[in-house]
């Protein structure tokens, strides 16, 4: 039995579906890699709201998501990109996220670690405004007991006059964390506002600063993510870190040969496609666990296609295709997206990320997907 796929040119191709999943069974957490997987939000879609309105988040099923992942042993970073921070979540909807995720995480001895923004500034703000807003946000975060990720700001972005600016607010609030943080540096392919981030649209003097807030405050410092899509350049940075500060690859096209590092060393993990791969994902880092990174090679390395594919530009998209393939795997029951954004992809685009994504067996139920599938087909006037 084959499915009529389309192809993006007008054209239709035939795929026979997968019919047994990738075989993963829930372990305990890691010990070579500390790995959070970047998790969606599930929308209502059953409330009454619009694209502007705030968003309306199903909780249950939210929060199942993440039981999911804990069950892996993957650790959950909660409130982040993925969770469409700034693109549908407002300030509002993530901390009842990082409330709720946090208390989740002790009930069930899960590793969680929270964005901390400053999103609830909506329009232009001075530099004592962004300041106060972060600490707002790392005050809750503290509360609920999480790890806190100080992420990237658009509207530090918009009133830093110079790489002085974010020495200063950073410097401010390290000094002001209870505990370790991790640093968040997302590039403009996934935020267009975030361009010259550090104080500078050259990437070596943006780096400079970005490593000359860690060498001011490395006991403040767990470690920083870097989503810059430039593998090089984050192997660069991971080699000038302070010792003890860990890097986090938020780099979703070069993950494998990150995390596997090198001679000099390697990443940890802080990633978005690790919420699609979860299961495997975590089964390829208990076999580096072992020592076998030619074994961990082998199981993420095929998952790059899928996720290239998912992250294409416009990159700040992809979480269409992560709640997308939710669905399909049976983790929620509809798909719709806060903000409407299950629009922000086309067919074709949701064609391909299925059959990548059933190649590599990440449907518990290959049927169940598949019916799925062939409904979404029908509503755009595909009849099998």
């Amino acid at each position: 039995m084959t499915i009529q796929l389309p192809t993006g040119n007008g054209e239709f191709k035939a795929y026979e579906p997968r019919k047994e999943p990738f075989a993963a069974t829930p372990g305990t957490p890691f010990t070579s890699r500390t790995v959070f997987s970047a998790a969606h939000v599930v929308a209502d879609p059953f409330a009454d709201v619009s694209p502007d309105s705030p968003a309306a988040v199903d909780w249950d099923a939210t929060l199942a998501f993440r039981r999911h992942l804990w069950s892996h042993g993957l650790g959950v970073a909660e409130a982040m990109d993925t969770a469409q921070r700034g693109m549908g979540l407002d300030w509002a909807g993530a901390a009842e996220l990082i409330r709720r995720s946090a208390a989740e995480a002790k009930s069930v001895g899960g590793l969680v670690a929270c964005g901390v923004g400053t999103d609830q500034l909506t329009g232009p703000a001075t530099l004592a405004e962004v300041r106060a807003a972060y600490e707002e946000q790392l005050a809750l975060v503290e509360e609920s007991g999480a790890q806190a990720i100080l992420m990237a700001s658009r509207a530090l972005a918009a009133a830093a006059q110079g790489p002085e600016d974010y020495l200063e607010v950073y410097g401010h609030l390290l000094r002001q964390a209870a505990e370790p943080v991790i640093l968040h540096w997302l590039g403009p392919m996934f935020d267009p506002a975030l361009e010259g981030y550090w104080g500078s649209s050259d990437l070596d003097a943006a780096t400079d600063t970005f490593l000359e807030v860690i060498a001011a405050h490395p006991d403040k410092v767990d470690g920083i993510k870097v989503s810059l899509l430039e593998a090089q350049r984050e192997i660069d940075i991971r080699r000038r870190l302070p010792q003890g500060v860990r890097c986090y690859t938020g780099d979703d096209f070069n993950y494998p040969e990150l995390i596997a590092g090198d001679d000099q060393g390697f990443s940890h993990a802080l990633l978005g496609i690790f919420d699609p791969l979860g299961p495997l994902a975590a089964e390829a880092v208990r076999v580096l666990d072992t020592g076998d990174a030619k074994g961990f090679r082998e199981l993420l390395d095929p998952t790059v296609e899928l996720s290239r594919h998912l992250f294409q530009a416009p990159t700040r998209f992809y979480k269409t295709g992560v709640v997308f393939l939710a669905w399909l795997a049976g983790h929620q029951s509809h798909f719709t997206m806060v903000g409407g954004l299950q629009s922000a992809r086309s067919l074709p685009h949701f064609a391909r990320a299925y059959e990548l994504a059933d190649r590599l067996g990440l449907f518990p139920d290959p049927k169940l997907a598949e019916e799925r599938m062939k409904n979404l087909l029908s509503l755009y006037g595909v009849n099998q």
